[in-house]
């Protein structure tokens, strides 16, 4: 088998669709150094676990000795993406994006090699373009060919409103390739209007298509919709190491499987056998999923972080050693304290309203007794535990 071949099973493997996948062997053949694209628009400050599916398959991409582009969209962000949504999304404002990209690149550089990937800000050349420029731009298209998307079609069949702005984010999207000349866009299965778009969008300029590359869409922790911060079901690139090794153990058996598959590259045939020996009792799936937890946050912390957090996680949900959870200390802080501040004061949630949840919901606990009244008051000492969900404890010293 000739090197072309061998990388284009590398790069396949895994992913959802190659389109078109003959064209991708192609440019493998000629052995040149091909443009690979990934953009990404930061309408939120941390990248997760299903932005690491995507950036591992431009990782190989990279291994290969190919041209990373990581696009910043910057500008587009400014618009957002319509994708998914069933009603008009509110524009970012300029200090919101600011923040949001301040940490993506030391957040995609714990997968990709930045000595060896170029960072580009699409309002470098969006922010640039002339009204001239933007009506030849629309030109190249038809009204009837941007609301093929399937939310465009689907909220004109409910009479949903559709932003004028909502059409331009696939034309501004997809000049990003022709500024960039990209050989390869990739992106997940959500963005393959998008992505097929700037394909479509090159050809009028003149430009040879790129080829398109999707990788699965990774469920969040409740195993039902897809990982979004803006749906609390994460895992980030920016949590500490223990505690994203608790969210991993915190998800269900059924979702284990996706995982093996999606983060860690577990073929069918191996997700099977292991399937055969828990049926049989010859294997807890409590040791696969301990194994999985480990992998992962070996692949995207590190294999020491891997270690800490796991004999972290056996002493504190296994041994029931609280020495080991997370060590909180209260300064100046009213005792008795009311149950949602003291929350906030040690970290465990964002705001109220996430607190009321988990409370409710009974995700809390003082001292191993759960909290249910949002209005508790509770009283404190230093050995005191706190209970967050399935996955984190915190000891007041």
């Amino acid at each position: 088998m000739e090197k072309y071949e061998v990388d284009f099973l590398t790069l396949s493997h895994g992913a959802a669709q190659v389109t078109p996948a003959e064209e991708l062997k192609k440019l493998l053949k000629t052995g040149k150094k091909l443009k690979i694209k990934l953009g990404m628009d930061p309408t939120a400050p941390n990248l997760h676990l299903g932005h690491a599916v995507v950036l591992s398959k431009m990782k190989q991409f990279q291994d290969l000795g190919h041209e990373i582009i990581f696009v910043i969209g910057d500008f587009t962000a400014g618009i957002g993406d319509p994708t998914g949504k069933s009603k008009t999304r509110p524009p970012l404002d300029e200090e919101q994006i600011a923040l949001n990209t301040a940490t993506y690149f030391d957040q995609v550089s714990r997968i990709l090699n930045p000595e060896k990937m170029t960072i580009r800000f699409n309002s470098s050349w969006l922010g640039a373009l002339s009204s001239k420029d933007v009506v030849k731009l629309c030109a190249k298209t038809t009204l009837a060919r941007l609301t093929e998307r399937d939310d465009f079609t689907k909220r004109i069949k409910e009479h949903v409103s559709i932003g004028f702005h909502e059409l331009l984010y696939p034309l501004f999207q997809a000049y990003d390739s022709v500024e960039l000349k990209s050989d390869v866009e990739l992106g997940g299965t959500d963005q393959t209007f998008n992505l097929l778009f700037g394909r479509f969008i090159q050809e009028q300029y003149g430009q040879k298509g790129q080829v398109i590359l999707t990788t699965p869409i990774l469920e969040g922790l409740d195993g039902t919709e897809k990982m979004s911060k803006s749906l609390g079901n994460t895992i980030d690139l920016q949590d500490k190491p223990d505690e994203a090794f608790g969210k991993l153990m915190s998800i269900s058996d059924a979702l284990m499987w996706r995982y093996l598959q999606v983060l860690l590259d577990n073929t069918e045939e191996e997700i099977s056998i292991m399937q055969e020996r828990i049926a049989s009792g010859n294997l807890h799936p409590m040791n696969v999923k301990k194994d999985m937890a480990f992998s992962i946050v070996k692949k995207f912390w590190s294999e020491d972080a891997a270690s800490s957090a796991q004999e972290q996680w056996e002493a504190l949900f296994q041994k029931k050693d609280y020495s080991k959870a997370e060590e909180i200390i209260l300064l100046n802080t009213p005792n008795p304290i009311w149950i949602v501040d003291l929350l906030k004061e040690i970290k465990a949630v964002s705001g109220s309203s996430e607190a009321k949840r988990l409370i409710e919901s009974g995700a809390v606990s003082i001292n191993q007794e759960k909290i249910t009244d949002f209005k508790a008051e509770i009283s404190w000492q230093s050995g005191t535990t706190i209970r967050v969900g399935k996955h984190r404890i915190y000891a007041i010293k």
